[in-house]
Protein backbone atom coordinates (compact mmCIF):
# COMPACT_ATOMS: atom_id res chain seq x y z
CA UNK A 1 0.00 0.00 0.00
CA UNK A 2 2.78 2.56 0.74
CA UNK A 3 4.39 1.79 -2.93
CA UNK A 4 1.19 2.67 -4.27
CA UNK A 5 0.57 5.79 -2.23
CA UNK A 6 4.21 6.98 -3.02
CA UNK A 7 3.21 6.23 -6.50
CA UNK A 8 0.25 8.68 -6.86
CA UNK A 9 2.03 11.29 -4.90
CA UNK A 10 4.87 11.04 -7.78
CA UNK A 11 1.82 11.02 -10.35
CA UNK A 12 0.16 13.73 -8.70
CA UNK A 13 3.36 15.85 -8.55
CA UNK A 14 3.90 15.03 -12.25
CA UNK A 15 0.86 16.91 -13.01
CA UNK A 16 1.22 19.75 -11.42
CA UNK A 17 4.69 20.20 -12.71
CA UNK A 18 3.31 19.99 -16.50
CA UNK A 19 0.31 22.17 -15.60
CA UNK A 20 2.78 24.94 -14.20
CA UNK A 21 4.58 24.73 -17.95
CA UNK A 22 7.47 22.72 -16.27
CA UNK A 23 8.26 21.40 -20.34
CA UNK A 24 7.48 22.58 -23.77
CA UNK A 25 6.26 26.31 -23.31
CA UNK A 26 9.83 27.59 -23.77
CA UNK A 27 10.87 27.74 -19.64
CA UNK A 28 10.42 29.78 -16.77
CA UNK A 29 6.57 29.32 -17.17
CA UNK A 30 6.32 31.47 -20.48
CA UNK A 31 4.18 30.76 -23.69
CA UNK A 32 6.50 30.21 -26.57
CA UNK A 33 7.15 32.81 -28.94
CA UNK A 34 5.29 32.86 -32.22
CA UNK A 35 6.85 32.95 -35.42
CA UNK A 36 7.05 36.03 -37.18
CA UNK A 37 7.10 36.83 -41.21
CA UNK A 38 8.54 40.36 -41.77
CA UNK A 39 7.74 41.74 -45.45
CA UNK A 40 8.65 44.98 -47.26
CA UNK A 41 7.99 46.38 -50.81
CA UNK A 42 11.07 46.86 -53.80
CA UNK A 43 12.57 49.13 -52.22
CA UNK A 44 16.23 49.75 -50.56
CA UNK A 45 14.52 51.50 -47.79
CA UNK A 46 11.99 49.15 -46.95
CA UNK A 47 14.34 46.37 -46.83
CA UNK A 48 16.41 48.30 -44.52
CA UNK A 49 13.39 48.85 -42.12
CA UNK A 50 12.47 45.01 -42.34
CA UNK A 51 15.96 44.15 -41.44
CA UNK A 52 15.68 46.22 -38.34
CA UNK A 53 12.34 45.13 -37.58
CA UNK A 54 14.05 41.31 -38.27
CA UNK A 55 17.26 41.76 -36.13
CA UNK A 56 15.60 43.13 -33.35
CA UNK A 57 12.85 39.93 -32.95
CA UNK A 58 15.82 37.94 -33.46
CA UNK A 59 17.83 39.29 -30.99
CA UNK A 60 15.54 38.32 -28.75
CA UNK A 61 14.55 35.03 -29.25
CA UNK A 62 11.84 35.03 -31.90
CA UNK A 63 11.90 32.79 -35.35
CA UNK A 64 11.71 35.33 -38.20
CA UNK A 65 11.17 34.54 -41.80
CA UNK A 66 12.13 37.39 -44.21
CA UNK A 67 9.90 38.03 -47.21
CA UNK A 68 11.63 41.23 -48.77
CA UNK A 69 11.43 42.84 -51.92
CA UNK A 70 7.38 41.22 -52.92
CA UNK A 71 6.73 44.14 -54.84
CA UNK A 72 4.44 46.97 -55.21
CA UNK A 73 2.03 48.31 -51.79
CA UNK A 74 -0.97 46.70 -54.05
CA UNK A 75 0.96 43.04 -53.41
CA UNK A 76 2.07 43.69 -49.92
CA UNK A 77 -0.94 45.13 -48.19
CA UNK A 78 -2.73 42.05 -49.76
CA UNK A 79 -0.10 39.52 -48.46
CA UNK A 80 -0.44 41.42 -44.97
CA UNK A 81 -4.28 41.19 -44.57
CA UNK A 82 -4.20 37.13 -45.21
CA UNK A 83 -1.34 36.30 -43.33
CA UNK A 84 1.00 35.81 -46.32
CA UNK A 85 3.44 38.51 -44.03
CA UNK A 86 2.53 38.86 -40.47
CA UNK A 87 4.34 43.13 -40.58
CA UNK A 88 5.65 45.50 -42.72
CA UNK A 89 7.38 49.04 -42.41
CA UNK A 90 4.51 51.63 -43.45
CA UNK A 91 3.92 55.48 -44.36
CA UNK A 92 0.79 56.72 -42.70
CA UNK A 93 -0.33 59.07 -44.79
CA UNK A 94 -0.07 56.58 -47.80
CA UNK A 95 -1.28 53.65 -46.08
CA UNK A 96 -4.37 55.47 -44.79
CA UNK A 97 -5.31 57.03 -48.55
CA UNK A 98 -4.75 53.04 -49.88
CA UNK A 99 -6.68 51.44 -47.90
CA UNK A 100 -9.31 54.05 -47.74
CA UNK A 101 -9.58 55.32 -50.68
CA UNK A 102 -12.86 56.94 -50.68
CA UNK A 103 -11.69 58.63 -47.38
CA UNK A 104 -15.14 57.13 -45.82
CA UNK A 105 -13.18 55.88 -42.55
CA UNK A 106 -10.77 58.89 -42.25
CA UNK A 107 -8.47 61.14 -44.34
CA UNK A 108 -5.10 61.85 -44.35
CA UNK A 109 -3.94 65.18 -42.67
CA UNK A 110 -0.43 66.67 -41.97
CA UNK A 111 -0.68 65.70 -38.42
CA UNK A 112 1.22 62.16 -37.60
CA UNK A 113 -1.28 61.58 -34.38
CA UNK A 114 -4.46 62.36 -36.59
CA UNK A 115 -3.39 60.36 -39.06
CA UNK A 116 -2.41 57.67 -37.56
CA UNK A 117 -5.82 57.27 -35.73
CA UNK A 118 -7.77 57.66 -39.00
CA UNK A 119 -5.26 55.14 -40.15
CA UNK A 120 -6.00 52.42 -37.29
CA UNK A 121 -9.87 52.94 -37.77
CA UNK A 122 -9.03 52.12 -41.31
CA UNK A 123 -7.20 48.60 -40.44
CA UNK A 124 -9.55 47.81 -37.59
CA UNK A 125 -12.18 45.73 -40.41
CA UNK A 126 -8.89 44.03 -41.60
CA UNK A 127 -7.33 43.00 -38.04
CA UNK A 128 -4.28 44.62 -38.67
CA UNK A 129 -2.21 47.31 -35.90
CA UNK A 130 -0.74 50.15 -36.78
CA UNK A 131 2.16 50.44 -34.29
CA UNK A 132 3.91 53.91 -32.70
CA UNK A 133 5.38 56.06 -35.72
CA UNK A 134 8.65 57.39 -36.28
CA UNK A 135 9.89 60.98 -36.42
CA UNK A 136 11.41 59.99 -39.61
CA UNK A 137 9.07 60.66 -42.87
CA UNK A 138 9.59 59.52 -46.73
CA UNK A 139 7.55 62.29 -48.24
CA UNK A 140 8.11 65.71 -50.25
CA UNK A 141 10.92 68.05 -48.79
CA UNK A 142 12.55 71.34 -49.69
CA UNK A 143 16.47 71.15 -49.42
CA UNK A 144 18.77 73.39 -49.80
CA UNK A 145 22.78 73.31 -50.28
CA UNK A 146 24.90 73.68 -47.10
CA UNK A 147 25.81 77.28 -48.91
CA UNK A 148 23.15 78.97 -49.26
CA UNK A 149 21.45 77.66 -45.88
CA UNK A 150 24.52 79.44 -43.98
CA UNK A 151 24.59 82.42 -46.35
CA UNK A 152 20.72 82.98 -46.05
CA UNK A 153 20.37 81.25 -42.54
CA UNK A 154 17.55 78.80 -43.85
CA UNK A 155 16.70 76.33 -41.05
CA UNK A 156 12.79 75.71 -41.82
CA UNK A 157 10.49 76.85 -44.95
CA UNK A 158 9.48 79.85 -43.29
CA UNK A 159 12.96 81.07 -43.19
CA UNK A 160 12.57 81.74 -47.25
CA UNK A 161 10.02 84.23 -46.96
CA UNK A 162 12.65 87.03 -47.12
CA UNK A 163 14.64 85.85 -49.74
CA UNK A 164 11.84 83.51 -52.15
CA UNK A 165 11.69 86.61 -54.41
CA UNK A 166 15.38 85.98 -56.11
CA UNK A 167 15.38 82.26 -55.23
CA UNK A 168 14.55 79.68 -58.50
CA UNK A 169 12.89 76.68 -57.20
CA UNK A 170 13.38 73.24 -59.10
CA UNK A 171 11.28 70.14 -59.09
CA UNK A 172 8.55 67.60 -61.14
CA UNK A 173 7.17 69.91 -64.03
CA UNK A 174 3.79 69.16 -62.23
CA UNK A 175 4.94 71.09 -58.97
CA UNK A 176 3.58 74.98 -60.07
CA UNK A 177 0.23 73.14 -59.87
CA UNK A 178 0.46 70.74 -57.16
CA UNK A 179 -0.81 71.46 -53.38
CA UNK A 180 2.05 70.22 -51.61
CA UNK A 181 4.64 71.92 -54.38
CA UNK A 182 4.72 75.22 -55.34
CA UNK A 183 1.24 75.89 -55.07
CA UNK A 184 1.50 75.17 -51.28
CA UNK A 185 4.77 76.08 -50.64
CA UNK A 186 2.58 79.85 -51.56
CA UNK A 187 -0.93 78.95 -50.17
CA UNK A 188 0.77 78.22 -46.76
CA UNK A 189 3.52 79.55 -46.60
CA UNK A 190 3.20 82.94 -48.91
CA UNK A 191 6.29 81.97 -50.68
CA UNK A 192 6.78 83.31 -54.39
CA UNK A 193 10.11 82.66 -56.19
CA UNK A 194 11.58 84.34 -59.08
CA UNK A 195 11.52 81.26 -61.51
CA UNK A 196 10.39 77.93 -61.24
CA UNK A 197 12.55 75.39 -63.18
CA UNK A 198 11.05 72.08 -64.48
CA UNK A 199 13.19 69.27 -63.62
CA UNK A 200 11.91 65.70 -61.86
CA UNK A 201 10.15 64.10 -59.15
CA UNK A 202 12.83 64.08 -56.30
CA UNK A 203 15.70 62.34 -58.93
CA UNK A 204 19.03 63.29 -60.58
CA UNK A 205 18.35 65.83 -62.36
CA UNK A 206 16.96 67.82 -59.43
CA UNK A 207 20.00 66.73 -57.13
CA UNK A 208 22.40 68.12 -60.58
CA UNK A 209 20.81 71.67 -60.63
CA UNK A 210 21.45 71.89 -56.60
CA UNK A 211 24.83 70.96 -57.39
CA UNK A 212 25.61 73.28 -60.11
CA UNK A 213 23.79 76.33 -58.76
CA UNK A 214 21.14 76.04 -61.41
CA UNK A 215 18.16 76.35 -58.96
CA UNK A 216 18.40 77.72 -55.24
CA UNK A 217 15.69 75.34 -53.43
CA UNK A 218 14.99 71.62 -54.88
CA UNK A 219 11.77 69.28 -54.05
CA UNK A 220 13.50 65.41 -52.96
CA UNK A 221 11.95 62.93 -50.44
CA UNK A 222 12.54 63.32 -47.14
CA UNK A 223 14.57 60.12 -46.83
CA UNK A 224 16.89 60.71 -50.17
CA UNK A 225 20.20 59.69 -49.68
CA UNK A 226 21.56 62.27 -51.64
CA UNK A 227 20.69 64.95 -48.96
CA UNK A 228 23.03 63.47 -46.56
CA UNK A 229 25.39 62.24 -49.53
CA UNK A 230 25.74 65.83 -50.97
CA UNK A 231 25.18 67.59 -46.93
CA UNK A 232 22.26 69.24 -48.30
CA UNK A 233 20.18 70.93 -46.13
CA UNK A 234 16.64 69.62 -45.51
CA UNK A 235 14.02 72.45 -44.23
CA UNK A 236 11.55 72.09 -41.65
CA UNK A 237 8.31 72.02 -42.76
CA UNK A 238 7.76 74.12 -39.92
CA UNK A 239 3.30 74.86 -41.19
CA UNK A 240 3.37 71.24 -42.19
CA UNK A 241 2.38 71.71 -45.67
CA UNK A 242 3.14 67.98 -46.06
CA UNK A 243 0.88 64.70 -45.44
CA UNK A 244 2.22 62.81 -42.55
CA UNK A 245 4.14 60.09 -44.20
CA UNK A 246 5.78 58.86 -40.87
CA UNK A 247 7.15 55.40 -40.69
CA UNK A 248 5.50 52.60 -38.86
CA UNK A 249 4.96 49.01 -38.07
CA UNK A 250 1.78 47.96 -39.51
CA UNK A 251 1.28 44.38 -37.43
CA UNK A 252 -1.23 41.64 -38.24
CA UNK A 253 -3.52 41.66 -34.86
CA UNK A 254 -3.53 38.03 -34.28
CA UNK A 255 0.53 38.07 -33.64
CA UNK A 256 0.39 40.52 -31.04
CA UNK A 257 -2.57 38.97 -29.64
CA UNK A 258 -0.72 35.34 -29.22
CA UNK A 259 2.48 37.59 -28.46
CA UNK A 260 2.94 38.82 -24.46
CA UNK A 261 3.47 42.56 -25.10
CA UNK A 262 7.18 41.71 -26.89
CA UNK A 263 6.79 42.43 -29.85
CA UNK A 264 5.31 46.06 -29.49
CA UNK A 265 7.73 46.72 -27.42
CA UNK A 266 10.57 45.88 -29.51
CA UNK A 267 9.29 47.51 -32.30
CA UNK A 268 8.31 50.56 -30.58
CA UNK A 269 11.73 50.87 -29.47
CA UNK A 270 12.78 51.47 -33.04
CA UNK A 271 10.55 53.65 -33.82
CA UNK A 272 11.10 55.78 -30.49
CA UNK A 273 14.78 56.06 -32.29
CA UNK A 274 14.18 56.96 -35.73
CA UNK A 275 15.12 60.11 -36.96
CA UNK A 276 14.82 61.91 -40.15
CA UNK A 277 18.93 61.70 -40.20
CA UNK A 278 19.30 58.78 -38.51
CA UNK A 279 17.04 57.01 -41.70
CA UNK A 280 18.54 59.34 -44.05
CA UNK A 281 22.30 58.24 -43.25
CA UNK A 282 21.08 54.33 -43.59
CA UNK A 283 19.86 55.23 -46.93
CA UNK A 284 22.79 56.83 -47.80
CA UNK A 285 25.00 53.79 -46.85
CA UNK A 286 23.02 51.23 -48.77
CA UNK A 287 22.36 53.33 -52.30
CA UNK A 288 25.28 55.40 -52.39
CA UNK A 289 28.11 53.33 -50.32
CA UNK A 290 26.75 50.07 -51.98
CA UNK A 291 26.77 48.59 -47.95
CA UNK A 292 24.40 45.51 -47.27
CA UNK A 293 21.16 46.17 -46.10
CA UNK A 294 21.79 43.66 -43.03
CA UNK A 295 24.83 45.29 -42.08
CA UNK A 296 23.46 48.97 -42.04
CA UNK A 297 20.58 47.90 -39.93
CA UNK A 298 22.90 45.85 -37.37
CA UNK A 299 25.30 48.30 -36.93
CA UNK A 300 22.27 51.10 -35.93
CA UNK A 301 20.46 48.67 -33.87
CA UNK A 302 23.61 48.12 -31.61
CA UNK A 303 24.24 52.20 -32.12
CA UNK A 304 21.16 52.95 -30.59
CA UNK A 305 21.34 50.20 -27.82
CA UNK A 306 18.60 47.98 -29.25
CA UNK A 307 21.10 44.59 -29.63
CA UNK A 308 24.23 43.90 -28.18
Amino acid sequence: MKRGTIFAAFVALAVVATACGGAGTGGGGTAAKPDVIVGSTNFYEQVTLGELYSQILEANGYKVTRKFNLGSREIVEPALESGQIDLDAEYLATLLAFVDKDGKVAKPTTDPKETQTGLQKALDPKSLTVLDYAAATDQNGFVVTQATATSKNLKKISDLSPVAKDMILGGPPECPQRPFCQLGLKNVYGLTFKDFKALDAGGPLTVAALDGKQIDVGLLFTSDPSIVAKSFVLLDDDKHLQLADNIAPVVRSALLQKDDGTIKRLLNSISAKLSQSELNDMNKQVAVDKKDNKDVAAAWLKKQGLIK
